[in-house]
């Protein structure tokens, strides 16, 4: 054979070789001798499936799978790059689920999504170029091959839930993925209700606002912790009533879960079919007569996330996001907008994404509020709102220290110096917020090692630790909410929030209970855990994360050196 028809195959081998280290991690953690040997057998299936796509000796058919391959690794290795992690099913279905946001990865990752690229390149050579002559094989075989390693990868996938296909041949894994996807979601999609839940006939007299920060930890604000940071919540203000419900278990550790259920309203025990059926908060708010506002200060250019779809946004009358303003101001841009709609005399139901403490949280506050230092080095990060690329930031003890710091100088700006914005400048007579995040954050004060904060797999319990509040002005009694405050603090969680939401929208109580679960104005009996299998993939359970208050940690005091 000469040097030109060993080139494919080396091509080949290169590419499986380069992932050496991952196939003897799996090796090591079967645990049985059954375990290997099936393993074993399933990567050299796949690897035949390979090698057999590229002696496809039709051009156009073998090009075609040579572009499919190369898609697929481009896609699994940007991510393993990326979030130094290996590309589970649940992971990616969340992915999948915010694809409209590729454009902003291609912008934060460029140089990872192009040295995979590269990478990939020997993946489709490999494949593409024309094999030898003197390969005798029914090019049937050929063709159909690799399309009956794709579906055997994902019949296994199916029956473990989608787990199982870390250590093998890359560039299967996201089109057996993709596969399983698109069966559980076929049997998911149903036609949403229309809105049949019973009103009070008198109108609603005030607005309604959800205000869904990103990446707030409950135990580092000053409602919640002595060594908090000031928030603004915890004065006194004529014309508003705040209660706080200090400690709340949230829905899951991931932003798209938990703002897609605030949208749709799931319960605990019944969030995947509610998600799916029921109407959304936006047609609950339109049939009270409210006008309809979304705030995203998050993304630009109407790109949506969080698993909105078109048919959601057409839900929406008015829909706002910051295009042009840098991503420092756009907090205090979503106060700006807050007290306009205050003061328009329009009753209407907001919801708000804030920018909040997502990282990197290196440039998220202006030099005033450089008050907790040692921090982060500054300048590098100034447009960008969130990601999860950690590049120049390794992780260490020392770097973590900077970190938080840099997070408390974060929150002083976007929750303290925002709220004092709102109570200072708006018309506060006719409002009603709730206020929360959609996530708390593991900042590594139990000197754990990575570099994530939020979207674990084995989470540390802040990362479902949110806050919550009620703040409601003191015109209105509604829902007599100080009656169970000291009963419900330290024991709610998201779940109690779309149902006082409807309740604030003067829905039937009783109704409302029976299909979202109990609102904040009565005992909330709330497990308080929260969801690190939000997805549970092909009818597998979700698992259920307990938050012990007594292992919270306390964050140290300020200027911590």
């Amino acid at each position: 054979m000469t040097t030109t028809k060993l080139i494919k195959p080396a091509l080949l081998i290169a590419y499986l070789a380069t992932s050496y280290d991952v196939y003897f991690d799996r090796l090591i953690n079967l645990g049985s001798l059954w375990g290997v040997v099936l393993y074993v057998v399933l990567f050299s299936v796949l690897c035949v499936c390979l090698f057999a796509v590229s002696n496809i000796k039709n051009d156009i058919v073998r090009y075609l799978y040579a572009f499919v391959f190369f898609l697929s690794s481009v896609f699994i290795e940007s991510y393993s790059k990326i979030t130094n992690d290996f590309l589970t099913y649940d992971s990616f279905i969340s992915i999948f689920s915010v694809r409209e946001s590729a454009g902003d990865v291609l912008q934060q990752y460029g140089e990872p999504v192009i040295s995979t690229v590269l990478f990939s390149l020997i993946l489709m050579l490999g494949i593409a170029l024309r094999p030898a002559r003197q390969f005798q094989v029914s090019q049937a075989i050929c063709i159909v091959t690799p399309i009956i390693g794709i579906l055997l990868l994902t019949v296994i996938l199916f029956f473990r839930g989608g787990e199982g296909a870390k250590g093998l041949p890359s560039m299967f894994t996201p089109l057996s993925y993709l596969n399983l996807y698109l069966y559980d979601t076929a049997g998911r999609v149903k036609k949403r209700q229309e809105v049949n839940l019973t009103r009070a006939r008198e109108k609603v007299p005030y607005d309604i606002v959800l205000i869904v920060d990103e990446s707030i930890s409950a135990n580092y604000l000053d409602i919640n912790s002595v060594n908090g940071v000031n928030t603004s919540l915890k004065k006194k203000y004529d014309a508003v009533n705040i209660y706080n419900y200090g400690y709340a278990a949230a829905i899951t550790n991931c932003s798209a879960g938990v703002n897609y259920t605030f949208r749709h309203g799931g319960s605990r025990n019944n969030y995947m079919e509610i998600n799916a059926t029921k109407p959304s908060i936006w047609s609950y708010a339109k049939n009270a007569g409210l006008r309809t506002v979304y705030i995203d200060a998050q993304r630009t250019r109407g790109r949506l996330q969080n698993k909105m779809t078109e048919s959601e946004r057409d839900k929406i009358e008015q829909f706002v996001q910051f295009d042009d303003v840098p991503v420092r101001q756009r907090d205090m841009a979503i106060a700006n907008t807050l007290i306009e709609l205050f003061n328009n005399e329009t009753q209407e139901f907001i919801m708000v994404n804030k920018v909040g403490a997502h990282f990197p949280v290196h440039d998220k506050y202006p030099d005033d509020f450089l008050k907790y230092q040692p921090a982060l080095k500054r300048g590098d990060f100034l447009g960008i709102s969130d990601t999860s690329s950690r590049e120049g930031f390794d992780g260490d003890e020392k770097a973590w220290v900077l970190y938080r710091n840099s997070y408390k100088n974060t929150l002083l700006w976007n929750v303290g110096a925002f709220f004092t914005r709102i109570f200072e400048r708006a018309k506060l007579d006719n409002v009603v917020m709730i206020y929360t995040s959609d996530h708390g954050q593991d900042l590594h004060e139990r000197g754990n090692p990575g570099k994530n904060t939020h979207c674990g797999r084995n989470p540390n319990i802040e990362e479902g630790l949110v806050p919550l509040v009620v703040i409601k002005s003191r015109g209105y009694d509604m829902l007599n909410l100080p009656v169970f405050l000291e009963e419900n603090k330290n024991k709610s969680s998201h779940y109690n929030i779309f149902p006082t939401l409807l309740l604030f929208m003067l829905y039937d109580p009783d109704e409302v209970k029976a299909v979202y679960g109990r609102p904040l104005n009565m005992p909330t009996e709330d497990p308080f855990t929260f969801n690190i299998r939000f997805n549970a993939p092909l009818g597998i359970k979700p698992i259920w994360k307990y938050i012990d208050l007594n292992q919270i940690v306390e964050p140290v005091p300020e200027h911590h050196n």
